[in-house]
């Protein structure tokens, strides 16, 4: 079946009519459901307070020394490798990211 699109709608016997506020608002309250929907993985202990006490976790990352074709970024001192260096020179040793 063809449908105008510049016609006028009709509401249909599922739509919604002339209701009133009171009509709507507890319609809506009825199609709220009470159960909130969580994961299985959503525990308490996956969420991080601030300000937490943390003294009693492990330190699971593997921390590498700098490598010989790494350096420090004298600005914000994060580890690069040479080719994101700024001066290739090594004038400075600053990152791109910090040179603009």
């Amino acid at each position: 079946m063809a449908t105008g699109y510049d016609a006028p709608r009709t509401a249909g016997p599922d739509e919604v009519g002339d209701d009133s506020l009171e009509e709507l608002t507890t319609r809506r309250r009825d199609d709220r459901s009470a159960v909130v929907d969580v994961e299985d993985t959503d525990t308490a202990e996956s969420f991080e307070l601030p300000g937490a006490d943390l003294s009693g976790e492990e330190l699971t990352v593997r921390v590498v020394p700098k490598q010989t074709d790494e350096f420090t970024c004298t600005s914000c001192f994060l580890v690069h490798h040479r080719s994101r260096l700024a001066h290739p020179d090594g004038a400075q040793l600053l990152c791109r990211d910090c040179a603009d």
